[in-house]
Formats: C-alpha cells, sequence, structure tokens
C-alpha cells in the first residue's frame, strides 16, 4: 500500500511525517545551527566536535590553494597545440610540453597540427554531356590554425565535407564522361582541389589540404562493357601511335644516311666528269698544233687510237674467207685468255737459279692486244716521214 492511499496511517511517509503529524520540511536554520555547535559553538569548544579558530582555517586555506595549484598543471603532446581561453577570450597558442592554468579561470583545448587527416566524397554525378559516373575522391588535409578549427565553423570536419562533395559536383559537371574515365583524370584532380581551396578560403576553417586523390571512375552498370571497349580501343590507339612514332624514330636516320650518301655520289660523279671534261679540253688543245702541221695523219692517228680503245675489249675471231674449200679460224680469244693465264702463273710462282752451263730457255711472247701497239710518238713520226 502506498504512504499516502487511504488507510495508510503515515508510516511510511518519506518527510518523516509519522502518526499523521504533518510537521514540514526541516528548518534550514535548524541544520545550520546544529552544524556550527559541531564544529565548536558560540565559544570555539565543543564537548563533541573539533577546535575552528584562525589558524585552521589558514591551513584550510593553504590546503585548498595547493590542491588549485596541482589542478591546473597539463601538458600539450608533441603533435598538439593547445589554445588557451580565459574566461572565454582568445589568449594564444601553447606549445609542447608541462604547463599550467588557473583552474577554473583559464581553460586550454588540445589540437592535433601534425597528423593527416582524410575525407572521402563520392556518388553518382551528372557529367557535361549528359552522362551519369560514379567517382569517388580522397582528401588529405592537416590542421594549421587550432583556434579558427575549434570556433570558426561549429564543426571544421563537417564543412570540409560538403565543400569537398560541392567542388566535385561543379568539376564533374564541367566535364566530359570519356575524360573523366580516361586521359582527365589529372586534370579533374588538380581542379577540384583549387575549387575546394576556393571555397574555403572565406570560412577560415584553419584547414590545409595536403592533397586530394581522385580514385578511377566507374560508368553506369549498364554501360560498362561498351565503355571498356572503348578505353581499349582508345589504348590501342595510343599503342599504334607509339609504334608508329618508334618506326619514324628507326627509319629516319637511315633515310637521312642514304640522302646524304646520294649527295655525296653526285657531287664526286660532277667533279669527275668535270675533270675528265677539262683533261680532254687540254688534251685537244695540245693535238691542235699537230693537226694544224699534218691533218692527214692526225686524223689517222685518231682513227687508229679509236679503234684500239674500242676492240681492246671486244673478243676477235679471224676467219680465212678466200678459201673456198676449209674455213680457216684462229681463236685469238682464247689464245688471249691461255697467255693471260699462263702469266699469272709465273708471277705466283717463285723464281727459279738457271746454271750458266744450261741452254738458254726459249722466250715466250705475249699475245695479248697490248703487245702489239705503238706509242703515239712513234707513230706521228712515221707519219710524218
Amino acid at each position: 500500500m502506498a504512504w499516502n492511499e487511504p488507510g495508510n496511517k503515515g508510516d511510511k511517509d518519506p518527510w518523516g511525517n509519522k502518526g499523521g503529524n504533518d510537521q514540514g520540511p526541516p528548518d534550514l536554520d535548524e541544520v545550520f545551527r546544529k552544524f556550527s555547535k559541531r564544529f565548536g559553538g558560540k565559544g570555539g569548544n565543543s564537548s563533541s566536535g573539533l577546535p575552528f579558530n584562525g589558524a585552521s582555517l589558514l591551513v584550510i586555506a593553504i590546503i585548498a590553494l595547493f590542491v588549485w595549484g596541482l589542478s591546473g598543471l597539463y601538458t600539450i603532446k608533441e603533435a598538439e597545440k593547445g589554445v588557451h581561453l580565459r574566461f572565454g577570450e582568445y589568449i594564444g597558442q601553447v606549445g609542447p610540453g608541462l604547463h599550467w592554468k588557473a583552474t577554473f579561470i583559464d581553460e586550454v583545448y588540445p589540437v592535433d597540427v601534425q597528423t593527416f587527416r582524410t575525407i572521402p566524397a563520392s556518388g553518382s554525378m551528372l557529367t557535361s554531356d549528359e552522362n551519369v559516373v560514379k567517382v569517388e575522391l580522397v582528401v588529405q588535409y592537416s590542421v594549421a590554425d587550432p583556434y579558427e578549427y575549434l570556433f570558426s565553423a561549429v564543426d571544421a570536419n563537417a564543412s570540409l565535407r560538403e565543400a569537398t562533395d560541392s567542388a566535385l559536383r561543379y568539376v564533374i559537371g564541367h566535364n566530359r564522361m570519356d575524360d573523366i574515365l580516361t586521359t582527365g583524370r589529372d586534370a579533374i584532380r588538380r581542379d577540384t582541389w583549387s575549387e575546394l581551396e576556393r571555397i574555403l578560403g572565406p570560412y577560415k576553417l584553419g584547414l590545409t589540404i595536403q592533397d586530394v586523390n581522385f580514385l578511377p571512375a566507374r560508368p553506369p552498370e549498364e554501360v560498362k562493357d561498351a565503355f571498356d571497349d572503348a578505353i581499349a580501343a582508345q589504348e590501342d590507339e595510343q599503342r599504334f601511335i607509339r609504334e608508329a612514332e618508334a618506326y619514324a624514330r628507326e627509319v629516319e636516320p637511315k633515310s637521312r644516311g642514304v640522302v646524304e650518301r646520294m649527295a655525296q655520289q653526285a657531287s664526286a660523279y660532277k667533279q669527275r666528269v668535270i675533270l675528265e671534261a677539262e683533261g680532254e679540253v687540254a688534251r685537244f688543245s695540245k693535238l691542235l698544233p699537230e693537226y694544224q702541221q699534218a691533218p692527214e695523219v692526225t686524223r689517222k692517228r685518231l682513227y687508229l687510237e679509236a679503234m684500239q680503245e674500242v676492240m681492246s675489249d671486244t673478243n676477235k675471231v679471224l676467219i680465212d674467207a678466200k678459201n673456198n674449200g676449209n674455213l680457216m679460224y684462229l681463236p685469238l680469244d682464247k689464245m688471249m685468255q691461255s697467255s693471260s693465264s699462263n702469266q699469272a702463273e709465273q708471277q705466283s710462282q717463285p723464281p727459279r737459279h738457271v746454271n750458266s752451263s744450261s741452254s738458254t730457255a726459249p722466250q715466250s711472247y705475249s699475245t695479248t692486244p697490248q703487245s702489239g701497239r705503238m706509242s703515239r710518238e712513234e707513230r706521228a713520226r712515221q707519219g710524218r716521214g
């Protein structure tokens, strides 16, 4: 039965109202009076209390002051900086080490300023050519100004997350899907970084962007196969271009070498023809006085020289056309070849020592076309005679 139900005599009244006599809550003055009597009463002494005089108050004050002083000691770690406030007003920053603050007056908030933190951003976004692409981005940042990080925004991390998502959607919306999936990833990464810093500038969150990692983008699953084929074709195109460039770098030096060789050969041929022409001119210039002295002999000599030069490189066969019965054939070409081979063998063999008492060996005469030639001076003298 509850204490206030009918029939209860008040024995279980939580306020001590026993027997139904409601005396109300205890008097606070009576409570303080009893407490003061316990610690000395009016005369400062009590049979049941402790002494409570000026010396005791001083000791208690010193102990309280000592405890208050110890409570103000704090430590800032190596990777942290402390934001020092006095009655809520910003005083300055505290470096690593052991420090002291006035308890109940000063407050210090430590902030890690060396650790790199990450915030991911991802989602399906619309490109400039009205395609949907799934992108993922990871932003690495650190705290540059602890005071701005704590008090410039309600939650600096949440503000950075929203700014990252906004910057990423802006950049993706101004790029084509092919660039996002293939060659334009680095440009998108740099543009997102710049746009994120531009957005965060006015907010002064006290954060520094260390890096922006743009992860590989993916097309929607419905068109993934088609985009994989397109990417493979682009890779083949780049490979063919590199192969063509390599072939060009290989063929170009060879072509230049051939061109240089042909130019040098042409220049040498030109010089040779010029020199031969000049030699012919000089020869005919020297021949002119002889021609003027004996024209007939000079013409005949020139004719013989020309025939000798022409016939020296041809095979010659003599046939006796006057004999009607038998055909006389003299193979001069075979005789000339055998004679030249004999001369070559004799030159290759070492010389032999011949005894003086032995008979003289018969001399062999060459039948080469050069053996029957006369010098130009001898023929000229014979012509004059």
